[in-house]
């Protein structure tokens, strides 16, 4: 039976063994990080769709959390189909930016820890670790719609108060898990002891932190 199982994952095209990664890396990320370091070039374009998903449904995450999320309805141009259209558009930027500004800081974190691996490898971790994020779009979304509705995206309302507070906190343990799973694909990937682990994402946090700051004083 296990050769069986084995000769089926040998069979697979890397499209289709990629794709069967996304939900696997929630269960088994290990393997999935592991697979990172496969430099062949039908492997690395086969990446590219199920990584395109995941940052858009994460950046839609994202979007759909901050607080002009929750008051678009009150604005008398926006209905149903342009806030729709609005998660789509704007989701799809947050994730791209996200993806390579979280993928750059993680670059040049790991490098100034010894680092051998590039900027494509660096975001691409960083893809795989959002796949949390994604899922919390399918599961905090609807449970927002079935709670709240419409008032889910009106400032006031029922969907301010204990219940809010519980639904934030469980958007939270979302990131936290995108964050664990972060870690454990630097572990993996660079094949680091934890300690080089957290100094690397610590470098990397430090560094975007920095880059945030200048912009800020622009």
């Amino acid at each position: 039976m296990a050769l069986d199982v084995a000769d089926t994952r040998d069979d697979l095209s890397p499209d289709r063994a990629w794709w069967l990664r996304v939900p696997a890396v929630l269960l088994s990320p290990r393997s999935v990080f592991f697979a990172l370091r496969e430099d062949d070039p039908d492997d690395v374009a086969a990446r590219s769709e199920p990584l395109l998903l995941v940052v858009w449904m994460a950046g839609a995450a994202t979007v759909l959390a901050t607080p002009t999320a929750a008051g678009l309805l009150d604005q008398p141009d926006y209905d149903a189909l342009l806030l729709a259209i609005w998660v789509f558009v704007a989701g799809g930027i947050y994730g791209a930016v996200g993806y390579f500004f979280l993928g750059f800081g993680l670059f040049f974190g790991a490098r100034l820890l010894g680092s051998l691996g590039d900027f494509r490898r660096a975001r691409q971790l960083v893809g795989f670790a959002l796949v949390p994020l994604a899922v919390s779009f399918l599961v905090l979304l609807p449970l927002r719609l079935a709670l709240y509705g419409g008032d889910t995206f009106r400032g006031g309302g029922p969907d301010e108060g204990a219940g809010e507070t519980a639904l934030l906190a469980l958007q939270l343990a979302f990131v936290a898990w995108a964050l664990v799973l972060l870690a454990v694909g630097v572990r993996v990937v660079h094949g680091w002891a934890w300690l080089r682990t957290v100094a690397a994402l610590a470098t990397s946090v430090a560094l975007l932190a920095a880059i945030v700051g200048v912009f800020a004083l622009i």
